[in-house]
């Protein structure tokens, strides 16, 4: 079984919210010297396809999609489980928007070879953006579902537990299929071991460009998005202290009660 994931390199979600800064001209955040992680739900889908190589026997693929720096979150790939990494980094991909790059992964996966299942996570971790997943599996012409938890892979089929609003379901289908997978008791990412992070920094990751893959021009970069971001900014919280006033605690809580009837929360 041959087993892709996408990935996404991120600025780490649980950095301060005191060390975000927001680029003015790009509308994107300004990385400085953040650290940079593999996307969390990214990381639950490639949890799962190394769980799959470890059951049943499977070649594993990371793809990302990025600047230089994005080789860091590949590495990480490697050193967790995956057996080949493929970076795509080409300036005339700045500004796509999610079917460009749904657009540039799909040429990636077909440059890369036969594949049975693709893995994705569910949203990515910065934009809580969901689109891409749907758009590769249309762009691909297979089989996909959102939310998924744990996957079974047998017999060129895979079954596949969703979540729904009121527990789970099981969908079995063919594959080649695409699932975007949500977060789980049973994926939760691995902790890579020292001799495969030194492993995986002598393995080389091939970079390929738009010209590699035969895209077309017209679906890629900011000219050709259909998306316009038109502000992005960090929100500013007040605080506000009242203090009450009383000579007894019967008196103050009256008070406090008169207050919140003034300001409608009771």
């Amino acid at each position: 079984m041959n087993i892709i994931v996408c990935i996404k390199q991120i600025i780490d979600p649980e950095t301060p919210m005191s060390q975000f800064a927001i680029d003015a001209r790009t509308k994107r955040q300004v990385p400085g010297n953040n650290p940079l992680v593999i996307s969390p739900y990214d990381a639950n889908a490639l949890e799962m396809a190394i769980q799959l190589k470890e059951r049943q026997g499977a070649k594993v693929t990371a793809i990302s999609v990025g600047g230089a720096t994005t080789t860091t979150a590949l590495r990480s790939a490697l050193s967790m489980g995956a057996d080949e990494a493929i970076l795509v980094n080409d300036p005339l991909l700045a500004g796509s928007d999610q079917r460009g790059i749904a657009h540039v992964l799909a040429n990636t996966i077909r440059k890369a070879g036969a594949y049975d299942l693709i893995l994705t996570g569910c949203e990515s971790g910065d934009w809580a953006d969901r689109a891409v997943p749907a758009f590769l599996a249309e762009e691909l012409e297979i089989g996909y579902v959102g939310y998924v938890t744990r996957i079974e892979a047998r017999d060129g089929q895979v079954i596949v537990r969703r979540v729904v609003e009121d527990g789970y379901e099981l969908i079995e289908a063919k594959t080649p299929f695409l699932a975007a997978i949500s977060s789980d008791e049973t994926n939760t990412a691995r902790y890579a071991k020292l001799r495969d992070i030194m492993t995986a920094a002598k393995k080389i990751i091939p970079v390929w460009k738009s010209a590699d893959l035969g895209l077309d021009s017209e679906r890629i970069g900011s000219g050709a998005a259909k998306v316009a971001i038109t502000d992005v900014y960090i929100p500013v919280k007040e605080s506000r202290c009242e203090m009450i006033e009383g000579n007894t605690p019967e008196e103050k809580a009256a008070t406090l009660a008169a207050r919140l009837r003034e300001l409608k929360l009771i």
